[in-house]
């Protein structure tokens, strides 16, 4: 059974919601936001599928890696693009996204580690002091498949639930590869052998992290709050089923690999 993404860009985007402000997506793995000079050959990004999709422009708030899935919220004009933008950079939306890691995290906890801006996908091109950066994480599942990657004899791979208390560049990734447990299927921070293992075995050809839910406080006293999810996508869901059904494991002890 293969699990694998297709490249080519939906003709529409899945809407998860929508009211006279603000209209939220459920974005494909494999898709930019906007347009970018870091992949110069995209020819088609989220902005213009929603802007052609509803017939008006649309601006952005805020933004999600090409390769990562899930909840992606645009205004519907330039001020409320502004307005909930400003709630990101005061750290009051809630965001959770779903990973799957490379080894067996502790059950839960806080990733401490002031991260510099990066400029580009370049590893290295970085500018700036490091700026205090938090991610809670929380272990959901743990697999462990009988092949030989590293230097144990079997290879062991956690859900995680990542929760970020600041919004750095690739936090998520550079936090979870720092410490030792990268997102599979991420070409940029994670692990060559581990990549090409899922997308031999499973057809996996996409970077396993997703969006699943925004939580946005009332942005007036007589609005309300909003709490926006998305599913994990088909190709996420159909490898996690496989990986229950033919390799759950459950921790041994702490010092496991």
């Amino acid at each position: 059974m293969s699990v694998e993404t297709a490249t080519a860009a939906p003709a529409t985007l899945p809407i998860l919601y929508r009211d006279e402000r603000l209209v939220v997506v459920d974005k494909p793995s494999g898709l930019l936001v906007h347009r970018s000079p870091i992949d110069r050959h995209e020819t088609r990004f989220a902005l213009q599928l929603l802007r052609d999709q509803l017939g008006q422009r649309v601006y952005t708030i805020h933004r999600l890696d090409k390769g990562t899935s899930g909840v992606l919220a645009f205004g519907l004009d330039p001020a409320t693009a502004r307005d909930y933008a400003a709630l990101f950079a005061q750290r009051v939306v809630s965001k959770t996204y779903v990973a799957l890691v490379r080894g067996w995290p502790e059950d839960e906890g806080m990733i401490d580690r002031p991260l510099t801006a990066v400029e580009d996908e370049r590893i290295g091109s970085q500018v700036a002091a490091p700026r205090e950066s938090l991610t809670g994480f929380r272990r959901i599942a743990t697999f462990e498949l009988p092949v030989c990657v590293d230097r144990y004899p079997t290879s062991r791979y956690a859900l995680v639930e990542l929760t970020p208390h600041t919004g750095r560049r690739h936090q998520l990734r550079r936090h979870l590869a720092g410490a030792s447990h990268p997102i599979v299927g991420d070409s940029t921070y994670g692990k060559g052998r581990h990549n090409r293992l899922f997308r031999e075995l499973f057809g996996v050809q996409r970077m396993l992290l997703a969006c699943t839910r925004l939580e946005f406080p009332a942005l007036a006293p007589a609005s309300a709050a909003l709490r926006i999810e998305a599913p994990l996508a088909a190709e996420f869901v159909a490898l996690l089923d496989r990986l229950g059904a033919e390799h759950a494991a459950h921790p041994l002890s702490p010092s496991s690999p």
